[in-house]
């Protein structure tokens, strides 16, 4: 029985610092030696056993440095090899996702209506018959409660007129230098034509915007009736329809929209509004163009559905700035016409115009302005005299002017 020999090792056991410091030997991956491989030698002893080695001798205990530990490198730690992914297939990843899907609970059915009581209908009172009237006895008569009428725009008419429907007091009127009126004064009865004439740059147009209200005047006073144009200046437009010059409007509006703005805005209901419109149409001889704007109306056409603008609130006094201009016979005649049944029911006209034979024939009262003064001013017969009013007029205008100097217009170029 052979003895068991001790394993020859470099590390001593009673040591543990140094197994720590230990480096790892790799062990050789050559084959192992196969039958064929030649056998080592092997040393014997002299009895033929197998030599010993001699046991190495242990060193003296010595504890290495802080040093020579740090000098020696460290075991590498052996990182555990990553296992192999598993890769999922199409039916296993939709099984995942639908196990991670959060499913709501249903929410509670609502809870049934409470059942109301049921009413019982009240009974219904005994019908009483109507005792029988004796004989002989006629049954009173039942009245119809006639139903009140609907309340209506209410519109406050306009005063009645005492003494003078207008009157101008010292009133003037400067454009730069120029002097357009210079302290005028003027008194219009109450229900007339009262004719305001004179040239071109006279200042016949500048007075009617004055007294419209359309400019306001330098010096003086206007009163309308009984109302100060200066201080109550609402009140007396009021009083007043305007027809004025170079004729500014709306022309875009159709005739029709044109007089319901002009009934609307000064106060009248829709309904009034539309009668007088077709009133008015059926006067002046426009109903077949109120469909039409005004822009393509005729320069009379134009100033007679102006002129049914003044009208259609049927105001006490017509200031009109040549509501002839441009009209032809026929409608100049309608336009006169309407005008003087107007006047003959207290309405009072003041207008300018060119034409002295018509101011001659339909004027009471006639004021003739030159330069921005009143030059002559009363009746008709008062102003011209022994003269007629074209006469009179071209003598206080200063007369015709000389023309002489203009004996080229007797030969022609041709």
């Amino acid at each position: 029985m052979t003895a068991s020999l001790p394993v020859p090792n470099d590390i001593d056991p009673e040591e543990p610092e140094s197994h720590e410091d230990a480096s790892v030997v790799a062990l050789s991956t050559s084959p192992a030696p196969s039958d064929t491989d030649a056998p080592r030698e092997t040393p014997t002893g002299a009895a033929g056993t197998p030599a010993r080695k001699a046991p190495r001798k242990k060193s003296a205990t010595t504890t290495p440095s802080k040093s020579d530990a740090a000098s020696r490198p460290k075991p590498r730690s052996k990182t555990p090899a990553p296992e192999p992914e598993t890769r999922l297939s199409d039916l296993q990843t939709a099984e995942r996702a639908a196990a991670d899907i959060v499913i709501p609970p249903r929410p509670p059915l609502p809870e049934p209506p409470a059942a109301t009581p049921e009413v019982e209908p009240e009974p219904e009172p005994p019908v009483v018959e109507p005792e029988p009237e004796p004989p002989g006895v006629e049954p009173a008569p039942i009245r119809e409660l006639e139903p009140e009428p609907a309340p209506d725009l209410i519109v406050a008419a306009a005063p009645a007129l005492e003494g003078d429907a207008l009157s101008l007091r010292g009133v003037s009127k400067r454009f730069g230098d120029a002097i357009a009126v210079d302290g005028i004064d003027l008194t219009v009865p109450a229900g007339i034509f009262y004719g305001l004439v004179g040239p071109n740059g006279a200042g016949k147009t500048t007075t009617l915007s004055m007294i419209a209200g359309l400019l306001e005047p330098d010096r003086g006073s206007i009163r309308v009736g009984q109302v100060d144009a200066a201080s109550d200046p609402v009140a007396a437009k009021r009083l007043m329809g305007v027809l004025p010059d170079r004729l500014r409007t709306f022309d875009r509006l159709t005739g029709r929209q044109l007089l319901y703005y002009y009934g609307v805005l000064r106060g009248l209901a829709p309904a009034v509004v539309e009668s007088r419109t077709a009133d008015l149409a059926r006067a002046f001889d426009l109903g077949d163009a109120l469909g039409r704007v005004v822009s393509d109306y005729s320069a009379g056409m134009v100033k007679k559905i102006m002129l049914a603008g003044a009208l259609i609130h049927s105001p006490r006094v017509l200031v009109l700035d040549e509501p002839f201009e441009a009209v032809d016979p026929v409608s100049s005649a309608i336009i006169l016409d309407i005008l003087s049944t107007y006047v003959a029911h207290g309405g009072t006209v003041i207008l300018s115009s060119h034409g002295m034979e018509l101011v001659e024939r339909v004027c009471s009262r006639v004021a003739v302005i030159v330069a921005g003064q009143v030059l002559a001013e009363g009746t008709v017969d008062e102003v011209r005299g022994e003269l007629s009013l074209e006469q009179r007029f071209i003598e206080l205008a200063g007369g015709l002017s000389d023309v002489e100097g203009l004996e080229w217009l007797h030969t022609f170029s041709d």
